[in-house]
């Protein structure tokens, strides 16, 4: 096949007009950092999810940083994760002093395998936290029911996840706390951000208060009309609000995500067509209970050849690629501070030497896609 003369990267973030024109709003008003338009982003992921609260941060691994200290979880604590995740959340666990037990997963969906769960539970756990992996929900109702029975708290790493339903339940819409991210590459974005959704208003406040300085008003209530600029600190926070002008961005991508996430499904289906039946090549498994996936990457497992050659070729024809993600258990400081659990995770171990991410994003073409599936098809 004839190799294109540019780049197909991985992924890209779909801005436009709208935008522009909401951040040149905001820096017009003259109020950048938190205030107004951050509560209107807030919001609309209330409504999204159907939480009753929602709290945003700089990142997803400020929320989930802040989100843990909220919770007190420290040393001594467990917490159950999947290690086939973003290295950020088991960071932010050892970070606290806690301890990382890592589960294995369901190898088709790459999310983590409830029936696992009860067994690992020990005394000294706290939490539990699924990912839904790639935009496909994990099985909430029954992790939920199993860390109840144990008095455990879930927190749904939702970083994956705006657009996904687990049987007709928005991600976060459950009343556990969830963690979103908008990284650029994430379905909708805010350049950096995070967001927290969750029911608990006791919660809500302490997140409040440690995402800037452990100060009861933020910026916007304080120096506003009639504001009072004093200020107390019952206890030391963290400075990680989301500005007003990243969150600009956000109301706009809020206003687009159904259309963008349409989209990604229609070239997910392209895909999962186009590379059916190639010997070597597996393709995202499905959730088997009722679902919507929100097609945030697209990642299959090579067994036809090592995936570092099949990298190597998709560059030769001019086409991104991802990793998502390098095993945690694997790393050098995870090991050597936890120490080896690959014999407890087989089928981490199986799909953590194969996955790879293909281009996924809305502004690809149909033809992008289909040069995809030729080139996986022609290397293989």
């Amino acid at each position: 096949m004839k190799i294109r003369p540019d780049f197909l990267p991985l992924s890209k973030p779909a801005l436009g007009g709208e935008e522009i024109a909401a951040v040149t709003r905001c820096l017009r008003s003259g109020w950048i950092t938190t205030g107004p338009v951050c509560r209107e982003f807030e919001q609309s992921f209330q409504e999204l999810t159907g939480a009753a609260r929602a709290v945003s941060f700089t990142s997803g691994t400020a929320a989930m940083q802040l989100l843990l200290a909220a919770l007190e979880i420290g040393p001594g604590d467990e917490v159950i994760t999947p290690s086939l995740t973003f290295a950020s959340t088991v960071n932010m666990i050892a970070l606290r002093g806690a301890r990382p037990v890592f589960i294995d997963i369901d190898y088709p969906t790459l999310n983590m395998n409830p029936d696992l769960l009860e067994a690992l539970i020990t005394p000294r756990t706290r939490a539990v936290i699924p990912v839904h992996f790639a935009g496909a929900p994990a099985d909430m109702p029954t992790i939920t029911t199993i860390a109840k029975r144990h008095g455990l708290v879930v927190i749904e790493d939702a970083a994956h996840a705006v657009g996904t339903y687990c049987r007709d339940v928005h991600a976060g819409g459950s009343g556990w706390p969830a963690v979103f991210s908008f990284h650029p590459i994430k379905n909708i974005t805010t350049g950096e951000g995070g967001m927290i959704t969750l029911a608990d208003e006791d919660l809500e406040r302490r997140l409040r208060l440690l995402r800037f300085h452990g100060i009861e008003r933020d910026a916007w209530k304080r120096y506003g009309k009639g504001g009072n600029p004093d200020y107390d600190i019952q206890a030391p926070g963290f400075k990680c609000n989301l500005p007003d002008v990243l969150a600009a961005i956000g109301v706009a991508q809020m206003a687009k995500w159904p259309e963008l996430n349409r989209r990604r499904a229609e070239l997910a289906g392209r895909y999962l067509a186009g590379l059916a039946g190639i010997d070597g090549l597996e393709l995202p498994g499905s959730p088997v209970f009722p679902h919507v996936h929100a097609w945030h990457l697209f990642v299959v497992k090579v067994a036809a050849m090592s995936r570092e050659r099949l990298m190597a070729r998709l560059s030769e024809y001019n086409i991104g690629y991802g990793l998502h993600f390098p095993a945690t258990h694997r790393l050098r400081y995870v090991r050597e501070r936890f120490g080896d659990c690959a014999a407890a995770l087989p089928e981490t171990e199986r799909a953590a030497d194969r996955i790879v991410s293909l281009p996924l994003y809305p502004g690809m073409s149909d033809d992008d896609a289909d040069y995809v599936c030729d080139a996986v098809r022609e290397i293989l």
